[in-house]
């Protein structure tokens, strides 16, 4: 068994690490000319110096790096003189750090890398939505080294899983721990929001309000079915997976402390967790010590840099969604649980969904998910109907276009 796992390049991560079978990490800077699968803002700022520092550390502890070059869409830049010399420069530099292989999710940059730079390793990410044989084929013909599957696509779908296994020879990775809604119509969207939000000398300038992240975590709130209607797979589950012949799996995120990023890595390797499945598979809401959280300066700093738009949306409607991010752990640490899914009460959850075929049923008409989440799922019901308020007085901002002083006919206040 084998873990790929997400760096937050903090100087204790590689120590904490120590003892497990991590066998890389992955991540890139905040922004770079090609972007990636987080924006900006939901990043550790890092200078090349640092994360050069960080990539020959891990390496001496023999864990190798993985550097994302996985954006959804380069804007067509990858077909301009001046994209292809920002890309070369970016490949020189992860190259010459140390990092061991790239992670591609555009095919027109895997055969790049293979004829520039054929000391990487590349990986196939999960932008690239690898979730069906036909496309796993696809890629192990261009020469790719390893497939992370679609996981909202198919981490449920057991035949597919042992259909792909079965048509390909190369390294197939499963991310482990992420809770997007399974089929989740939202990811194409979200994809490319998150692509241009860390490019750099993108127009946006890293700007970018995550309405789909806002969109799930209140979809997750108003029907709690949704936290089990997921991609996750527990810690207890993994044999399910190695037995059809999957023994990759990546660890998310890369926005977690260390100590949350160790407890996961610890979970996953004994094959057990005794607490709040979500404190190994949400993105957000990291419970943290009273010595760790952020100075309230610190956040209004970074507030300020990522979010401060004079001309591009209105200040107050930004600041009531700042006021939901921070109560929804999406910006700010918790320090309680209003929600919890009790993981030992979802022993035996996966077995039942192996004989239901999730894409061809409807769930309301299934209750599968619904009975499991009676006896495993608990929301604070207070927490529930004040956040609910929140989003919709936030999303009736951004339908009306009030959070942009527009009004209808493209009028502005």
């Amino acid at each position: 068994m084998r873990f790929s796992v997400a760096t937050n390049f903090q100087p204790d991560l590689v120590a904490a690490l120590q003892g497990y079978p991590v066998t890389e990490l992955f991540g890139k800077l905040p922004s770079d000319p090609v972007g990636g699968g987080r924006a900006s803002f939901m990043l550790s700022p890092l200078s090349a110096h640092a994360f050069e520092r960080h990539v020959r550390e891990a390496r001496a502890k023999g864990i190798g790096f993985n550097y994302l070059v996985n954006p959804a869409c380069l804007d067509n830049l990858e077909y301009t003189r001046k994209g292809q010399t920002a890309l070369e420069r970016l490949l020189g530099f992860v190259e010459d750090c140390g990092v061991s292989s790239v992670t591609v999710s555009l095919p027109f940059l895997l055969p790049i890398i293979k004829k520039r730079h054929p000391r990487l390793k590349v990986r196939v990410g999960v932008y690239a939505r690898v979730d069906c044989v036909a496309k796993a084929r696809f890629w192990e013909e261009m020469g790719a080294d390893c497939i992370t599957l679609e996981s909202i696509a198919i981490n449920r779908d057991f035949a597919m899983l042992k259909a792909i296994r079965r048509a390909v020879k190369l390294e197939l990775q499963l991310i482990a721990n992420s809770n997007c809604m399974i089929f989740c119509p939202l990811s194409g969207q979200h994809m490319v929001n998150l692509s241009h939000a860390s490019q750099k000398g993108h127009a946006s300038r890293g700007f970018m309000i995550d309405y789909c992240a806002l969109r799930c975590s209140h979809d997750k709130l108003a029907d709690p079915t949704h936290f089990l209607r997921s991609e996750f797979i527990r810690p207890e589950d993994l044999g399910i997976y190695r037995e059809l012949g999957f023994d990759s799996f990546k660890i998310l995120e890369r926005g977690a402390p260390t100590p949350v990023l160790a407890t996961r890595v610890r979970a996953y390797t004994e094959g057990r967790f005794d607490g709040n499945l979500l404190e190994l598979i949400q993105p957000y809401g990291y419970k943290v010590r009273g010595e760790e959280k952020p100075g309230r300066l610190a956040e209004l700093r970074r507030f300020l840099r990522y979010f401060f738009r004079p001309g591009v949306v209105k200040a107050g409607g930004l600041l009531r969604l700042k006021r939901l991010a921070e109560k929804r752990g999406l910006i700010r640490a918790l320090e309680r649980d209003p929600v919890r899914v009790d993981n030992r009460a979802l022993d035996g959850f996966v077995e039942g969904i192996r004989d239901i075929g999730c894409r061809e049923t409807a769930c309301g008409e299934c209750g599968y998910c619904a009975r499991w989440t009676e006896r495993a799922v608990t929301v604070d019901e207070e927490y529930r109907r004040e956040m609910m308020e929140l989003y919709r007085e936030v999303f009736e901002e951004m339908y009306s276009g009030a959070l942009w002083g527009v009004r209808q006919g493209g009028r502005h206040d």
